[in-house]
């Protein structure tokens, strides 16, 4: 099997002038399934771990029973599937099983109730346990976690335990509900093992975040992808920033003096991945040049087939014409300043942690007036809000912050679809 990957690289910049300095140009990697891969189903070994705590009474426990029972109908009858759940203690609800074989799971479900505190690591431990049984490395092996308020004095046992399934593949996926969460541990539960974290502003979102996670799962048909960078000499790599599906600083391990790489994981069947390189060129004559060559490694694990590749050029004009020079690919100038304005509010958040709130209050206008002319109205909305805060209060509050931190991640899902 070939081309199982389509890879494109664009510069933001084709051609650029003919100067006696460095220059900042901009390498969009684009990786992708091709048509035939994308078309597969990734089989689940899937494990929801769910706060049930007295703070979960009302509609959101009714919501999130619903919002499994949603996820449960979107997964084929030989997955595998766990159901456990935690307040100051934890149960297994469902032992992990074939879909077909979990007689009565439905009913289990709706008789979950709410009542008494929260301790995560507790729900974790057990949830963990069931996925990690039931381990198969054909499948996706996943866990779903979802809380709404903070952990008491397991902190440090929750990050342990997320080390240790992203040391055996299990990543999970962590979803804080509402704003009483601590969004630094879960970013750190999601980061350690391998998976993600993410807000959950309303009940009512529960549902199609369950059922998104699933098709997400089925759809990640290619693992441990990595994209390897050999830079010709004189060109400098800066940062690496994903780009698609949310906004991340990935950074990047030298393997070289020119060579340089970035770990993608798996990639999705329909959307795959796309990386924001800065590269620093050095001053050249006039002339076509290549100034990298990009390759992607991945697994296909349905297909049997490891350590597969696919290569691409990334070359450049140097112009002595100056209105030549002036060409900007309009798609990678958009997504530079959605990138710009993530930017602003992270290091906005980070000065406020330090209690820099003068330097906080500015980056969040800053924010504010890039998210502004980007049409992200609400969340411009918030930044504001939240410089006002610090001016009148020193503060920032908790429902802005998470706003802010979770929702310019996705600034870039906006964006048209990726050449076919």
């Amino acid at each position: 099997m070939a081309d199982e990957i389509k890879l494109n690289v664009t510069l933001n910049k084709p051609i650029i002038p003919v100067t006696s300095t460095q220059q900042l140009v901009y390498a969009l990697i684009e990786a992708k399934p091709t048509e035939v891969i994308s078309k597969t189903r990734m089989s689940l070994n899937f494990g929801f771990v769910l706060d049930h705590s007295g703070s979960m009474r009302g509609a959101k426990v009714e919501r999130l029973k619903e919002a499994v029972t949603l996820a449960l109908s979107k997964m084929a009858p030989e997955d595998l599937v766990s159901v456990a759940i935690f307040n100051d203690s934890a149960e297994v609800v469902a032992p992990s099983g074939a879909l077909s074989k979990q007689a009565g799971l439905r009913d289990k479900i709706q008789r979950i109730r709410a009542g008494g505190g929260t301790q995560m690591a507790r729900g974790m431990s057990l949830g963990l346990r069931e996925v990690y049984r039931a381990f198969d490395s054909n499948r996706v092996n996943q866990v779903l976690l979802l809380t709404d308020g903070q952990t008491y004095g397991d902190e440090a046992q929750c990050r342990k335990l997320a080390k240790e399934a992203g040391e055996h593949k299990i990543p999970i996926q962590a979803l804080g509900l509402g704003d009483d969460w601590n969004e630094n541990l879960l970013d750190e539960v999601g980061s350690l093992s391998g998976g993600d974290s993410d807000l959950v502003e309303s009940a009512d979102e529960i549902l199609p975040l369950f059922a998104q996670t699933i098709e997400r799962s089925q759809k990640a048909v290619v693992r441990n992808a990595l994209v390897i960078l050999r830079l010709v000499s004189g060109v400098v790599p800066r940062q690496v920033w994903q780009v698609l599906p949310m906004i991340a600083n990935l950074g990047y391990t030298p393997l070289g003096e020119h060579d340089v790489q970035v770990p993608l994981g798996e990639l999705d069947a329909e959307q795959g991945k796309a990386l924001l390189v800065e590269l620093l060129l050095p001053a050249r004559v006039a002339g076509r040049y290549r100034i990298a060559q990009t390759e992607v490694t991945y697994d296909l694990p349905l297909q049997g087939v490891t350590g597969a590749s696919v290569r691409s050029d990334v070359v450049v004009s140097y112009t002595a014409n100056a209105q030549e020079a002036q060409q900007y690919d309009a798609r990678i100038m958009n997504l530079v300043e959605k990138l710009t304005a993530f930017r602003l509010q992270t290091r906005a958040l980070e000065e406020a942690r330090m209690g820099n709130v003068l330097g906080a209050t500015q980056k969040l206008r800053a924010a504010a007036t890039r998210l502004l002319e980007l049409g992200e109205t609400e969340l411009a909305g918030a930044a504001q809000q939240e410089a006002n805060n610090l001016e009148q209060t020193g503060q920032m509050s908790s429902s802005g912050t998470k706003k802010l931190h979770y929702q310019t991640r996705k600034l870039t899902q906006k964006l048209p679809d990726l050449p076919q």
